[in-house]
């Protein structure tokens, strides 16, 4: 079983950025990131392929980018210019499969834990 750490939620101002990473302990193929607000719906934000490919939900499109390591183990989703919409908490999920990258959960077989991002505006 693959466990997933997330790390580098925090409370920043509109305007401002984060950086989040997700460590995996084990070897994974699409790895993505996920966010669910209060009182909205479980929503897809980010994902990168095995290759490098990238996805990104529209209302990120811009301001935020997603990379992994070499080793394809750890992604980092680089946040810019965060907005008080992009409240919420951040959940990475990974893939064990040889897939199409995806926007949907039942693709990913993983999830972290996740970790709170807060804009304040």
């Amino acid at each position: 079983q693959v466990q997933l750490v997330e790390s580098g939620g925090g409370l920043v101002q509109a305007g401002q950025s984060l950086r989040l990473s997700c460590a995996a302990s084990g070897r994974t193929t699409n790895m993505g990131w996920f966010r669910q607000a209060p009182e909205k719906e479980f929503e897809f934000v980010a994902g990168i392929s095995w290759n490098t490919t990238t996805l990104y939900t529209d209302s990120v499109k811009g301001r935020f980018a997603l990379s992994r390591d070499n080793a394809g183990n750890t992604v980092y989703l680089q946040m810019n210019n965060l907005k008080c919409e992009d409240t919420a908490v951040y959940i990475c999920a990974a893939s064990r499969d040889w897939g199409l990258l995806s926007r949907t959960m039942p693709e990913y077989d993983y999830w972290g834990q996740g970790t709170q991002v807060t804009v304040s505006c």
